[in-house]
This record gives structure tokens, C-alpha cells and sequence, in this order.
């Protein structure tokens, strides 16, 4: 008798399939349960191989022979790293004697409208970006923001709102172009920031987007570590802490509670720490002497890292604990910024060994370091170390994400396959790249670079 019908139920199995899938690709349906269908498949991959487990070990340094110092240069000719920050021209002269008036002791900026990050994927860096614009008038919004910055892939998702879904962040100097290429205002941003500078241009009128880490339970139940831009639009110096607009916080019932939220100012500096004290300012150009004035010597985008530098310096021999890795991964960055690779790359070294000594009784590792940030990459690629490079993008790509969908890390890694001579590799990299990140011009540029097309 079961065989009499088994045709059928085999049959009735595949339509039945066959509607589940038709029925998910409806965007209105789509966009309602794909979200929980990657947090599952992440869920599942993290249980079997917890991300924070996956520790990057350097190989060490390389001996400067002839032939790394002739494959270097190479690279250099043929490569373009990264898509220059686009700024407005230094017109004003650093004083860094300059003195300020003396500061209220509570500042709350008006005509702030909030946006959140919600119902959109990883749209953090686009909320922020539309408020620090719409508090100057700009009529866009987030999602004019993302079709720029966090276009995604053309042929993964269908549905406005799954926008970028890959593209788990947004860098800095994409979101400084933004403002300079695609709007009427300017933008322009500086490491080795401090409370007081924020300040002074807070209570100038002028409010900030600042980056930092901080601490959450995640998809598996742990306290994880995630970055995070965060709009600073006033402070408060008798309840002490920044005012802020938090596009991500959620109450139980997710209802969106980070308009006007009170960081307190210890919370703020740790996190803030972690992201090498970056901070971006939004204005209207013709507000511009009067950022450069504020601004004082970090007009000077040299002195601004030199200073970051030193502060990184000043805590790798003051801070105790596990931040103590983002000290020395700091230290790293500013000497990237200043084209030191080789000593960049002894710092990130000594970074990373921190790293797999993390004491994670507490903590998980910030397995998402190299999510937002790309120093080592840099560091490890100008100091001939392409081994490193890869094994640092394979540790980063394989381990500490559900999906390899970082563009930054599979563009560094084709770039050091190139130069150990894989171009194949090099040039499936290039490509995946532009899956995750489609018209991304650094990946383009790679293939051009090559004699291809993307």
C-alpha cells in the first residue's frame, strides 16, 4: 500500500518545498523572517565553533631581503589601498597655545532628531550619519544614507529593507566621503580625541559622531563585545555624562529608548578607548573657520595622531586588565596613521598575544575587532608579512562570523595572495568582495590593477 502511494507523498513533499521557497522570496515575507533565519543559521554556527574561541597567532617579524623590499614597492605602484578621506582644504593656521572661554557646565543641543538602526540590517553607521546631517537641515534619510555607503549585493537579497545585509559595518572615511562627495556639507575626522575638545564643539553648537565598543549579551547568551558610532550631542557635567542619541538601544518591548540617553562619562571614555578616541565632526562649510578655530591643533591631521600615539604609549604602561589590548592595539593604529608600519606591526604583535591570554571567565574576547578596524592589515602588508595577512583574514573570515562577508578583510587577503603569486586567489577574493559590497571601488581598483573587469 505505501508504495502505491509513495510517488505521490514524494510529490506532495517537493511542492510542498517548492511553496516554502516561492513564499519566502515574497519580499513582504521576506523581510519579515529572513532576519530570524540568519540569526539561527549564526546561532547555530557560534554553538559549534564559539567565534571568541578563534585566536590569531602572528607569525613574526620578516627579514627585509631584496626581493620583500622589491615586492613591496610593487605593491605600492600597483595598488591603491584605500579610497582617500575627502576633506575640506586646511585653510586656517594650528595654534595650539590657542586658549578657550571657560565651558558651561551643561550643554543639550536642540533641534536633534533621532533615528534609529531598527528593521534595517547593520544600519548603524547610516543612522548616526543621518542625524549629525538632518541636525543641519539635510532633508535625507537613512536609507538615501545606505544606497550609498551600504549598497550590498545586487543578487542576494531582494527587498529594500535587507539593504547591505553583508556589509556588517561601515568605516569612518566612507561615511566622511559621504558628506563630502554626495551633500551640500562637509565632514572631517580625527583620532586621539578628548573630553574636553568634545566639549568645546558641543557647546559651539557643533555635536559629534564618535566610535566605541561596548559590552552585550549576543546571540549565544554571552557578554560580547560589539563597536558601535554613537551621535554626542550635549553633556552634562552636575549628573556626569554625555548626552547622547543611541540609535540601538531597545526596552524589553523594543521600543527604541536611546533619544537623549546619559552616558555616564567613565562608560563613554572606556568604550571610547577601544576605537583609538576617533571622533567626526559634521558641519556647514560656511561654519568652517569656526570648526578649524575649535579644533585648535587637531586641525592638523599629523599632530592628531602623533597625539593619539602618545596617549596609546601613556596607557600600555598604565591600563591593567584586558583593555589593556586595546591600549596596545591603539598604539598599532597610530603608528598605521603615521606610516610606521614596522612598528605598527610589533604593537598589533603584541595586541594580539594579549588577546589570547584575554581572561574570559568575565568577558568573551572582542572577536569582532577586525570587523571595524583594518590597522593589522596595513601594518602586516607594508612590513613584507603576507602570511600574516592571510592568516589573520582566514582566522577573521572563518572563525568570528557566521558568513565571510567583511569586503575589507577579503580584499587584504587577495591583495597578500597577489603578492605570494596567487593571483587566482587574489582575483576570487576581488570578487567576492564586490558580492558583499557591490561598486566598492578599492575592490574594483584591485582587478583593474590586473587588466580585468569587475
Amino acid at each position: 500500500m505505501f508504495k502505491k502511494y509513495q510517488k505521490h507523498i514524494l510529490w506532495a513533499i517537493l511542492f510542498l518545498l517548492l511553496l516554502i521557497i516561492g513564499v519566502y522570496n515574497i519580499p513582504a515575507v521576506n523581510s519579515r523572517i529572513a532576519w530570524r533565519i540568519d540569526d539561527a543559521r549564526a546561532r547555530i554556527k557560534y554553538f559549534l565553533n564559539p567565534p571568541d574561541e578563534a585566536v590569531f597567532q602572528p607569525g613574526g617579524a620578516t627579514n627585509f631581503t631584496i626581493e620583500t623590499a622589491i615586492l613591496t614597492a610593487r605593491a605600492e605602484m600597483n595598488l591603491t589601498l584605500t579610497p582617500p578621506v575627502t576633506e575640506a582644504p586646511i585653510l586656517a593656521t594650528v595654534t595650539p597655545t590657542a586658549t578657550y572661554p571657560s565651558l558651561p557646565p551643561t550643554v543639550s543641543l536642540p533641534g536633534v532628531v533621532y533615528v534609529d538602526q531598527h528593521e534595517r540590517w547593520n544600519y548603524c553607521g547610516p543612522a548616526n550619519l543621518t542625524m549629525a546631517l538632518n541636525f543641519w537641515g539635510w532633508k535625507g534619510n537613512r536609507d538615501d544614507v545606505a544606497r550609498v555607503i551600504k549598497p550590498g549585493s545586487n543578487d542576494t537579497r531582494k527587498g529594500f529593507i535587507d539593504r547591505g545585509l553583508p556589509d556588517k559595518n561601515v568605516m569612518p572615511y566612507e561615511m566622511v566621503d559621504f558628506v563630502n562627495e554626495e551633500t551640500e556639507y562637509r565632514a572631517l575626522m580625527r583620532y586621539g580625541g578628548d573630553m574636553s575638545l568634545l566639549k568645546r564643539l558641543i557647546a559651539a553648537g557643533f555635536p559629534v559622531v564618535v566610535e566605541k565598543g561596548y559590552y552585550e549579551r549576543d546571540t549565544t547568551g554571552k557578554i560580547s563585545w560589539l563597536g558601535h558610532y554613537l551621535f554626542t550631542t550635549g553633556y552634562d557635567d552636575t549628573r556626569g555624562g554625555f548626552i547622547v542619541q543611541d540609535a540601538y538601544l531597545r526596552d524589553k518591548n523594543l521600543k527604541p529608548i536611546g533619544k537623549n540617553f546619559l552616558s555616564d562619562y567613565a562608560t563613554y571614555q572606556e568604550g571610547w578607548l577601544a576605537f583609538n578616541y576617533l571622533f567626526m565632526v559634521v558641519y556647514p562649510p560656511e561654519r568652517e573657520s569656526e570648526v578649524f578655530d575649535l579644533l585648535g591643533p587637531w586641525l592638523d591631521v599629523d599632530w592628531a595622531n602623533q597625539r593619539a600615539l602618545e596617549l596609546a604609549e601613556k596607557e600600555v604602561t598604565t591600563i591593567t586588565g584586558d583593555d589593556l589590548f586595546f591600549a596596545w592595539f591603539n598604539k598599532g593604529t597610530s603608528h598605521v596613521q603615521l606610516k610606521q608600519y614596522v612598528d605598527a606591526a610589533n604593537a598589533y604583535d603584541r595586541a594580539f598575544s594579549l588577546y589570547a591570554n584575554w581572561n574570559t571567565e568575565e568577558k568573551d574576547r572582542p572577536y569582532r575587532m577586525m570587523w571595524y578596524q583594518t590597522g593589522p592589515y596595513f601594518a602586516y602588508y607594508y612590513s613584507g608579512r603576507y602570511a600574516d595577512v592571510i592568516s589573520l583574514a582566514n582566522t577573521t573570515l572563518n572563525d568570528t562570523i557566521s558568513t565571510p562577508t567583511l569586503e575589507e578583510s577579503l580584499l587584504w587577503r587577495g591583495r597578500a595572495y597577489y603578492m605570494a603569486g596567487q593571483t587566482q586567489l587574489a582575483v576570487d577574493d576581488y570578487r567576492a568582495a564586490l558580492k558583499v559590497h557591490v561598486g566598492w571601488q578599492p575592490a574594483i581598483q584591485a582587478l583593474q590593477d590586473l587588466g580585468m573587469q569587475p
